[in-house]
């Protein structure tokens, strides 16, 4: 590997865009960075808001890449790598997926060959810099690879390494999915204030800051979120009394199904869009 490799993203939609644009924040240098899209007008508005080069064209962006991070729609995984492998050279370039169900056994039928492979399961909050990715990597990975992979989701947020590829289902369930379950519990909150007679827009904020503000006390505190939660859950205090509600109701098993759910659903995916 290059000591910059130059880095092609197809596909430039939401988290394309995500990713390269935090990557230019951290000082990657711009002339290292391309995307392809389909519609010309809207690569045109990236390279005005970026300076990155643009095409239409996979193949040429392709044969000029050190990495090529597949971006596209699962159901458009089979096509699009079929269609890029004549400008494949995996004795030199490294494929990073970040395409849910889509295993790396599949990219190498679609490409014809064995292949240097990582697969990344990121999350929306990298939109906002805060993402939260899984990354796995295939046997021919060499470390400055794995390095070069790191450097691309880092900066966009948390990168882990796991160990095996299976792993990337569990991390589909608990950070791929799990900023909805943040969502849908910001939701009830806020409806809950609103039936205590509360404004909408005073119980959105109250309850997102309250959100945001957690967040960073369990980031940020030696303490773990059970300790956190006993410091603030006086005897029979207000707050005894809802999470004793929650519990009843059977909060945290419900929350180890979801999870489950999504885990199962995961796995599904891989075998249905498989090569």
């Amino acid at each position: 590997m290059p000591q910059t490799p130059h880095i092609t993203f197809i596909g430039a939609g939401n988290m394309a865009q995500a990713i390269l644009k935090g990557m230019l924040a951290a000082g990657y240098p711009q002339s290292k960075i391309s995307a392809s899209g389909r519609t010309q007008s809207k690569l045109d508005v990236l390279t005005a808001d970026t300076g990155i080069r643009t095409s239409t064209d996979n193949l040429s962006l392709c044969r000029q890449a050190d990495v090529i991070v597949l971006g596209v729609k699962p159901h458009m995984m089979g096509d699009l790598v079929q269609s890029i492998a004549p400008a494949v050279n995996t004795r030199r370039q490294l494929i990073v997926s970040v395409a849910a169900g889509i295993l790396a056994s599949s990219i190498e039928t679609w490409l014809g060959q064995k292949a240097p492979i990582v697969r990344c399961m990121p999350n929306t909050p990298s939109l906002v810099g805060q993402g939260a990715a899984g990354l796995f990597a295939t046997g021919g990975v060499s470390d400055a690879q794995k390095q070069t992979a790191s450097i691309i989701m880092q900066s966009v947020g948390l990168a882990l390494w796991v160990e095996t590829e299976a792993d990337i289902d569990a991390v589909t369930a608990v950070s791929g999915s799990g900023p909805a379950y943040y969502f849908l519990m910001m939701e009830a909150m806020i409806a809950g204030a609103e039936e205590l007679g509360l404004s909408n827009e005073i119980a959105k904020k109250l309850v997102l800051q309250t959100a945001t503000g957690a967040a960073q006390m369990a980031q940020q505190s030696n303490q773990t979120p059970s300790q956190l939660r006993e410091a603030v859950t006086s005897p029979k205090g207000t707050t005894e009394q809802a999470l004793n509600t929650l519990n009843n109701g059977g909060f945290n098993q419900l929350c180890c199904q979801a999870m489950a759910a999504a885990h199962h659903r995961s796995k599904e995916l891989a075998q249905l869009f498989k090569a």
